[in-house]
This record gives structure tokens, C-alpha cells and sequence, in this order.
């Protein structure tokens, strides 16, 4: 080809080479339509063809290689822009419209919002969109790669070739953008990057919303949903809940272990629509808690080594089937949860890890922007764009999964810049001190978007430290989740029942020093599935004893938790007191449900939800001192607790709870009034497979004042059991 001529050939020859050694950031400066001399000209790039031709009116005129390197030009009258191409190679030929007649587009306020930390739905603006320009149907395409040199789009469509479709940078946004036409839902494709070093890699789309199935990990182009949603009235009724006050059972689930198919294949969305939601209704749960449906690629990490945090992974079906699993929930009055994990991301070379050469969502530090314990990267909370990130991908399945709220992953992780860190391996704030300012201000942001963008939605911290008021408004200092998982109940509720009964007297205080910090948020008691693997064991095998005192002491728990205050929440397997420790690679155990025992558990799970939701003492007032009072907390030496439940008009259940094996008869409680109760629960019941002892389902409280309280009743305890009573 001969030298470009005129004051700007410098750089148009500059631009050439950096074209054809795909590092251009700017391909339409060559490539496409331009006026030339009062006629249009056409130059293409593709170093895949032999042979170039154009369609103009019909016929087809072939372009002229004015370069080896595959730069093919046309020059002449005609013109209809879009046009189409048609290119040969080996004897083949294929067609499409030139994606370089189509000018790069990038919304500027959407952009502006974005590079500003303020686009929450910023998946509306970035990955893969199906879209029509001039009349034609394709696909859009947008990354954030800031210091790349060069950005592609690649996939079968062009032979995984970077050189083919270079996209163009949209000044200073550090966005990347190209409309290839012609593409279609499902088409695979990947991000191919040069960074400032000359390195070239493969990326996947960090805004995808649908990947191929492990172990490839390509983005497939996503068209728009087609599920008609029916949950309306759903919504209108969770906007309206007055959550605080009302009864809330979670049952925690692994959808790729819940069960599966004889063959081992993966229940879909659609098979555990049929089966789970009206297991989960039977039992009288009322939410269902997701492990991580975000895309990822070791089914060993359960979903938490997130890799796709706008896709739902393609292991179970589309992102459709599970739109339509959501809406079975609500139409069965079941809420839907989702486990949701903003504090780290895997260093997979394929997904967020230095994503354009440099730390881009990630710390360049180690010491703020690398978690020891999961070897895995930190978010930079303080960075916009990765704030917007987040931010999106935690809107996107709010507004495009309904769901009903997320459970925030190891929050503990990013409140502290030190958690789990040695002195000298951590990078202390601006002020010195070990908080990590911006992942707080990102939660407080990440909470007030929650409640405000989506009424009635839950946000839950798991979170394992005292940091205080993480269940309380940001404006009143809080961090502004819901509720909080108590971790503390559930550490020292288990290291209390791994004990043997006959040494539980001298750790009494496991069982009552949670009500000294009860009231400090708002919590929500786990049972979940981090207690049952890794050598934890299953609850039932952490019961001490026997057989027998095996299931006693699990139903014991069981109700135990029920009847406590907070919202509730246990995982799979432990409704029917599973044996072996949980195993995501196979599903659970459902053999045990022949054994009467083990149906007994389920039994008294779902009799327990029920007695928890119909009875207000036991969930108005979950986060209210005013709706708990010890009866008698003192009793160690014969390792009995009794306390009392109240709602908000006054109503209450007692309830009395025998941590040892020995029947206690005749064990006096004081009462609020005398008069005719009635036993609503007990533990021991035949029916949940116990030994039936009890009090025949009535009982009369004498005006005899006892702890404190004007009457009193005598009862049948039976061994490592809890009994509730009501007024009749």
C-alpha cells in the first residue's frame, strides 16, 4: 500500500500499524465508511479472508488488499449504508454486515453515572446486549478496561480471533464498545485484551449474564427474558410486611445436593420447582435460602468463589427456568433468599483477576487486596466502577429475579483490614486505625439501595464479630442490613449440646449469656450448612449419648431454637437428623425418611414452623426485650431453663426445657396467671418418635406465687425435652 498522504498521514500510518498489530484502540479511525474525494470508501480488516467483496444494489464488487496483512479497501459510488460484506476462504464463503458502519455508541449520562459510583444498573450499560441499529439485529457489547491497550470481542463467530473486531475506547470512561450485527442469543464469546505489558489475554464478560457450563467459561449472549411474571400481588403484600414483627423460617438449601436424579445429573430449576417448593411448604417454612446461584467454576466452592455475579449458573438451566422457579416460590407463599458474596472474588485467570493488566477490581497491595484464608482477591470498595459493579449486580437479581432479599458472605471480612491477618500483613486505614472505611461506606450505600429501590426486601449480614449496630440504620451510625446472623447463639447452642449432660451444669451460662446482647440487633438464629461439613459433623452425629439421647437431644435443639428470640434458619438434612456431614457432591440422604425416628424430626420441624408462625408470643416481639422473661435461668445443677414469650397484646407461651436425660416430676414453674393451660408442644411426643412422657395435654396453674411470678403449675419435664405451654 502505498504512504497515506497530507499533514495527517503521520498518524494515520501510526493507526494502520497499530491495526494490524491489534493494538488499535480506535479501529473506526480506519476501518468502515468515509467521504473520500466526494465518494464513499470502505476499508475492512479481515486477516481470516482471501477475498472481500461488497454488496451495492444487488451486485457485489470486490474490495481491493491494499495491505497482506488482511486490509481489504473499496472506493466508489453507491453507497447504501449498512451494507453487507461478503468474505472467502478455502474455498468457502460467509456473509455479514460491516460492524465498523455502525459508529460506537456509549450513553454518556449512563457512562457519567458509572465512572461516578453512581450506576446501579450499570448491567443495563456494560456486557452483551441484543440490539438493533439501522434497522439491523445484533449484538452490543461493552467492558471497563481502563489500561488496556487493545480490547476485542472473540468467539466461534470469528475463529476466537482478537484481530477480527477490535472495539473502540470511549475516551477517557475506559470503556471499551462494538456493535457486531448478526449475532444472536446464545452466541458464545469472550473479551480478548492487550495490556500495557503487550500480554494478551482471554477474559470473560464481568457483566455476562449467561455462561457456557463448566468446564468451558465463555459468556453466551443473553436475550430478554420471556417469563411472564404472576407475582404481582406478591409484591405488593412484601412491600406491605411488617417484617420486624413477623415470622420468618428459613430453610437453607444446596440446590446441586438437595437431591438428583438416579443417573447423579443435577435436579433443573424447573424439577426442584416441582419437588422443592412443596417439600419446603409442607414443613411450614416460609423462606428459602439459595447457597450462591452466581455463575462459578469449582462446584467444590458451593457458589462463594464467584466467577458470574450477573449470571444464574447454567448447571441447573437458564436464567428463565429460574425466574420461573422464584415465581412458583411466591405463588406459594414462599419468600426466596440468595446468597450474595461482595467481600472477595477467585483469582481465575479467566474472570475479574487483574482483569486489564493491573489490579482493576482488586487492591495492587496484597496486604488490603488479598484474603489469606480462601486465597482469593478483595474488592476495592473505594474504586466507582467497582462499586458500581457491585452494586449492580446485587440490583440486577433484586429487580430481575425478584427475589426477596441477599444474605451479605463474610462481612466480617470486610469490615476489618486485618481479619485473619498477622501484624505487618495488613495496611492499616487513613486514620490508622484496622476498619476498612470504604467497604463500611459501600454497606451502608449497598443497604439504603436495597430498602429503597426494593420495599420489603431483606439484606442479612453473616457476619461474626461485635461490631456494633449492623442491623440498624445508617443515619443512626448502623450499617444498615435487616438482620444479622447470630453467630454467637449458635457457637456457644452447639459447644453447649456437644456436651455430655452429665457435665452441662457446669456450662449453664452457654444457654443464657445470649440474652445480655439478644436485643443489640436484629438477629436471625443459624443452623446453616458452615456447621455441618469440613469435619463438623451432621447435628444429629454432634449430639452426645446414645441412640436414643442422639434424637432426643436434636429435637431438644430443635425446639430450643423455635421457641427463642430471633428469626430462624436451618439447612437441609438437618429436618430429618442426616447422619453423614454434609457432601455437595452427592444428595442427601433421604433413605432415612423410612425410619421413624428420622421422619419424626421432620415431623416436629414442621409442627414447630407452625407453632412459630400461628403464635404471636413466639415472633411479634423476636427483637423486643419486652417479649422475653426468664422464668428460672439459674437452674444449673439440674440443667433446666424456662422463659416466657409474649406479644405485643399481652398474650404468652411458656416454655420449659429439661437439658438432661432425667424425667423430672412435679417441676414447679411460676406463671403469669392462673387458670387452664395447655401443652401446645412437647418435644418427647411419640409422634416425633420420644418416649410420650408429659402432661396429657392439660395442666391447671394454681394461685401460687412462684419466681417472682403469681402462679405457679407443677409439670411432667421429661428427660432432654421442652415443653410449651399456653393459657388455654
Amino acid at each position: 500500500m502505498a504512504a497515506a498522504q497530507g499533514p495527517a498521514a503521520g498518524a494515520l500510518d501510526a493507526e494502520l500499524a497499530r491495526l494490524i498489530d491489534a493494538r488499535s484502540h480506535d479501529p473506526f479511525a480506519l476501518l468502515g465508511p468515509a467521504d473520500v474525494a466526494g465518494q464513499k470508501r470502505v476499508r475492512v480488516f479481515r486477516p481470516d479472508a482471501t477475498a472481500v467483496s461488497i454488496e451495492l444494489k444487488g451486485a457485489a464488487a470486490p474490495l481491493r488488499r491494499i495491505h497482506p496483512a488482511g486490509l481489504y479497501e473499496w472506493q466508489g459510488t453507491g453507497l447504501e449504508v449498512p451494507y453487507r460484506l461478503r468474505f472467502e476462504r478455502d474455498g468457502a464463503a460467509w456473509q455479514a454486515y460491516d460492524p465498523y458502519a455502525f459508529p460506537p455508541e456509549c450513553p454518556p449520562s449512563d457512562t457519567f453515572l458509572f465512572n461516578e459510583g453512581t450506576n446501579f444498573q450499570a448491567y443495563r450499560l456494560l456486557g452483551a446486549q441484543c440490539a438493533e441499529r439501522l434497522g439491523v439485529a445484533g449484538v452490543s457489547f461493552r467492558v471497563w478496561a481502563p489500561n488496556a491497550e487493545r480490547v476485542s470481542v472473540v468467539g466461534s463467530f470469528n475463529g476466537w480471533d482478537g484481530r477480527v473486531h477490535p472495539m473502540a475506547a470511549m475516551g477517557s470512561s475506559g470503556i471499551w464498545t462494538l456493535f457486531i450485527p448478526g449475532l444472536t442469543e446464545g452466541t458464545l464469546y469472550k473479551f480478548e485484551l492487550r495490556n500495557g505489558s503487550g500480554e494478551i489475554v482471554l477474559k470473560a464478560d464481568p457483566y455476562g449474564r449467561c455462561f457456557e457450563t463448566r468446564p468451558g467459561t465463555a459468556a453466551r449472549v443473553a436475550g430478554p427474558s420471556r417469563h411472564a411474571w404472576s407475582d404481582a400481588e406478591w409484591l405488593a403484600q412484601r412491600a406491605a410486611r411488617d417484617w420486624l414483627h413477623a415470622p420468618m423460617t428459613v430453610y437453607e438449601v444446596h440446590a446441586g445436593s438437595w437431591v438428583r436424579h438416579g443417573d447423579g445429573r443435577y435436579y433443573s430449576y424447573r424439577d426442584l420447582g416441582e419437588r422443592l417448593i412443596p417439600y419446603v411448604k409442607e414443613l411450614g417454612f416460609s423462606h428459602i435460602e439459595l447457597l450462591p446461584l452466581c455463575e462459578h467454576p469449582l462446584d467444590e466452592s458451593w457458589g462463594y468463589q464467584t466467577t458470574g455475579y450477573f449470571a444464574p449458573t447454567a448447571r441447573y438451566g437458564t436464567a428463565d427456568e429460574l425466574r420461573e422457579f422464584i415465581d412458583g416460590c411466591h405463588r406459594a407463599g414462599l419468600g426466596v433468599l440468595l446468597d450474595w458474596v461482595p467481600a472477595h472474588f477467585p483469582q481465575d485467570a479467566f474472570a475479574l483477576a487483574r482483569f486489564d493488566g493491573t489490579a482493576l477490581y482488586e487492591h495492587e497491595d496484597p496486604r488490603i487486596g488479598w484474603h489469606p484464608d480462601w486465597r482469593t482477591h478483595v474488592f476495592n470498595f473505594g474504586r466507582n466502577e467497582v462499586k458500581c459493579f457491585l452494586m449492580s449486580s446485587a440490583h440486577y437479581w433484586l429487580s430481575e429475579f425478584h427475589v426477596d432479599g441477599i444474605r451479605v458472605d463474610a462481612v466480617a471480612s470486610m469490615l476489618y483490614r486485618d481479619y485473619s491477618r498477622k501484624p505487618g500483613e495488613w495496611m492499616p486505614n487513613r486514620h490508622g486505625g484496622r476498619e476498612n472505611l470504604e467497604a463500611i461506606d459501600f454497606l451502608r450505600e449497598l443497604n439504603a439501595m436495597v430498602h429503597r429501590e426494593f420495599p420489603g426486601a431483606l439484606s442479612i449480614a453473616e457476619e461474626s464479630t461485635a461490631w456494633p449496630m449492623v442491623s440498624r440504620p445508617a443515619y443512626l451510625g448502623g450499617l444498615g442490613f435487616s438482620m444479622k446472623w447470630n453467630m454467637g447463639w449458635m457457637n456457644d447452642t452447639l459447644d453447649y449440646f456437644s456436651k455430655d449432660p452429665v457435665h452441662r451444669s457446669y456450662h449453664h451460662t452457654r444457654l443464657t449469656f445470649g440474652q445480655l446482647y439478644a436485643y443489640t440487633e436484629n438477629f436471625l438464629l443459624p443452623l446453616s450448612h458452615d456447621e455441618v461439613v469440613h469435619g463438623k459433623a451432621s447435628l444429629i452425629s454432634k449430639m452426645p449419648g446414645d441412640r436414643w439421647q442422639k434424637f432426643a437431644n436434636l429435637r431438644l435443639l430443635l425446639g430450643y431454637q423455635a421457641t427463642m428470640p430471633g428469626k430462624k434458619l436451618l439447612f437441609m438434612g438437618g429436618e430429618f437428623a442426616q447422619w453423614n456431614e454434609w457432601n455437595a457432591a452427592r444428595e442427601l440422604d433421604w433413605v432415612l425418611l423410612r425410619f421413624p425416628e428420622h421422619d419424626g424430626i421432620r415431623r416436629l420441624v414442621g409442627d414447630l414452623n407452625r407453632l412459630y408462625a400461628s403464635t404471636r408470643a413466639l415472633h411479634e416481639r423476636d427483637f423486643d426485650p419486652e417479649g422475653f422473661r426468664w422464668i428460672d435461668c439459674n437452674d444449673s445443677l439440674q440443667s433446666v431453663i424456662s422463659y416466657l414469650r409474649f406479644a405485643a397484646d399481652g398474650s404468652f407461651v411458656a416454655v420449659v426445657a429439661n437439658f438432661t436425660p432425667v424425667a423430672r416430676q412435679g417441676y414447679r414453674i411460676g406463671l403469669p396467671r392462673p387458670g387452664a393451660y395447655r401443652e401446645c408442644l412437647n418435644t418427647d411426643s411419640k409422634y416425633y418418635g420420644g418416649s410420650n412422657l408429659g402432661n396429657a395435654g392439660a395442666l391447671t396453674a394454681a394461685p401460687r406465687p412462684w419466681m417472682g411470678l403469681p402462679a405457679s403449675v407443677d409439670l411432667a419435664l421429661p428427660g432432654l425435652g421442652l415443653l410449651v405451654i399456653a393459657p388455654a
